[in-house]
């Protein structure tokens, strides 16, 4: 904890010392695309986004192939049916193949405080589960921990509410969601994956207890914008299936077959002069992890769900054509520290597993042609456990935002 409260403070530290040399009048509340598209009066609204990918690995002594993929292509529908009432879709293609409806919510405006939300909507988690257009982050991969420890892109069908208060510079959403799948025909969670392979996307989606997530965002220093999210609930058992309620045995096997989760992100971003800082934190606990363990795993070894996961980046980057008159786009060269732990705390039947515990160094361009449009490119190395040795990937490729 002492290596995150010290990244974190730095952040922080900076962005209040260029605050007090100098006051920037672009502000710090920031829009995706659905809010984008929720703020414009037109009454039908057509937007999207895509990125195509190469990633080339390196491997001592060894040839590897490359990877060309249209990462994805993704198109946003809206229509306002009033100025107080407005609905939003997100339709994506992923690896030139898959299809996913991402979003597809109703938003109706009470007051100029509150927003009543409904459907299929982003859980508001970190920065770059509701922030990851390709033109809005460094780097041509989104953020490992955004994947391992986070779940990008992590989306629920749900209820709630969300809004500014205004005179605090407040920004804050609060949804009931249903919850993650811990276990249908098998245990889903591992110490390995984690809780990725349990977003359930909406797609035919089963609730045996719902989850309760939210979000606080502070913009009132400006070129400042903390964040607090939280996400917390019961895992999802098909076990509950028509079971009665007298049935003690069946019950508790049940019981054994979920996990209780509670995820906390912290997230800090700052922009000055060119000057690009941000910062990110997950923890996430889980209850009942020993009985879960003991549950889904085989007749010969038990399954490694720790009863713990951290993890955080921090990253700096500047844009160096600012030192020059007439240029118009962006250069930003750029690094981003991060680790995660599958394994941060385990219970005492689970062994500790040292690869779960990995280092992440991505550096490397960003090239912004303007705020729509962007060529990268990165080198990110990659150490697992306790290796001295690093990987090696060479990523670049391009992304578009309308």
């Amino acid at each position: 904890m002492k290596r995150i409260t010290i990244l974190f403070s730095i952040l922080i530290l900076a962005s209040l010392i260029t605050q007090a040399q100098e006051t920037d009048s672009t502000g710090s509340k920031y829009l995706n695309s659905a809010e984008l598209m929720l703020a414009n009066n037109s009454r039908l609204n057509i937007g999207g986004y895509g990125e195509v990918h190469f990633n080339q690995p390196f491997t001592q002594g060894q040839k590897n192939l490359s990877t060309l993929d249209v990462h994805r292509i993704v198109m946003f529908l809206g229509y306002n049916f009033s100025p107080k009432t407005q609905f939003v879709s997100e339709i994506e293609f992923e690896y030139a193949k898959e299809l996913w409806v991402e979003q597809a919510f109703l938003q109706h405006r009470i007051n100029s405080y509150i927003n009543f939300r409904a459907g299929l909507m982003l859980v508001p988690m970190g920065i770059i589960n509701e922030y990851h257009e390709p033109t809005t982050f460094n780097g041509v991969e989104r953020p490992v921990i955004d994947n391992r420890i986070s779940l990008s892109t992590w989306r629920e069908v749900g209820l709630g509410f969300s809004g500014n208060i205004l005179p605090l510079t407040v920004k804050y959403q609060l949804y009931a969601v249903g919850g993650l799948n811990g276990y249908d025909t098998k245990g889903v969670f591992t110490g390995s994956s984690g809780l990725r392979e349990g977003r359930q996307k909406g797609s035919k989606a089963y609730a045996s207890s719902p989850a309760l997530t939210g979000k606080v965002e502070f913009y009132g220093i400006s070129n400042l914008n903390l964040g607090l999210s939280g996400y917390f609930g019961k895992s999802q058992s098909k076990l509950y299936s028509k079971l009665s309620k007298d049935d003690t045995a069946s019950l508790a096997r049940a019981d054994s077959s979920t996990v209780g989760i509670s995820m906390i992100g912290a997230d800090a971003r700052y922009q000055l002069k060119g000057m690009e800082l941000r910062g990110q934190l997950y923890y996430t606990s889980f209850s009942n992890t020993e009985q879960y363990n003991a549950f889904t795993g085989t007749v010969t070894s038990n399954n490694d769900l720790g009863k713990s996961m951290l993890g955080y980046y921090a990253e700096a980057g500047y844009n160096v054509f600012r030192l020059f008159t007439g240029i118009e786009q962006e250069l930003i060269p750029f690094i981003r520290y991060e680790f995660y732990d599958m394994h941060n705390s385990v219970d005492a039947e689970t062994d500790k597993n040292l690869n779960y515990r990995n280092t992440i160094i991505t550096t490397g361009l960003t090239l912004r042609l303007n705020r729509k449009a962007v060529l990268k490119t990165d080198l990110q190395f990659t150490k697992a456990g306790s290796s001295d040795d690093y990987t090696r990937v060479f990523n670049a490729g391009i992304g578009v935002m309308f």
